[in-house]
């Protein structure tokens, strides 16, 4: 008991989450995005949907969810495609296996990191945020 204090005591002191925290809904830090009319290097396959910051194995990681249906009904559920919005070649492919058709089609990996680049840097100003924060559009 006393070695598990004495590890979880700086990551307290600090602010900051241990390996195997799961966040819960009031740390996540939201803002929607949208695609501009006449934006040509929007990476994702939807044209709308929230920019989101949560704790995932230690560290803030910067993700993007698409929007529900708006024909959805009240009683019907909806689960939100993800992907994590990074420059890290290695999280971006295989990490996004699952839902990698969120993003557009990209000719290589470097076209797709350079498109996701500007997100990821808002992103991480979004992660500057205090835990549950929600951004409006257009504010970072």
């Amino acid at each position: 008991m006393m070695a598990q204090m004495a590890v979880a005591m700086p990551l307290m002191l600090a602010g900051e989450q241990g390996m195997f925290h799961f966040p819960s809904a009031d740390e996540v830090r939201t803002q929607p995005i949208s695609r501009a009319g006449n934006e040509a290097g929007w990476p994702f396959s939807v044209d709308d949907g929230m920019l989101a910051c949560v704790w995932s194995g230690g560290q803030k990681v910067v993700m993007f969810l698409e929007n529900g249906p708006s024909d959805l009904g009240e009683v019907e559920t909806f689960e939100p495609r993800r992907v994590i919005v990074t420059t890290d070649p290695m999280q971006l492919t295989i990490g996004n296996m699952a839902y990698r058709d969120l993003f557009r089609p990209a000719a290589s990996v470097e076209e797709r990191i350079r498109l996701v680049a500007p997100f990821a840097t808002m992103g991480q100003k979004l992660c500057d945020q205090p835990a549950g924060a929600h951004v409006g559009h257009g504010e970072l």
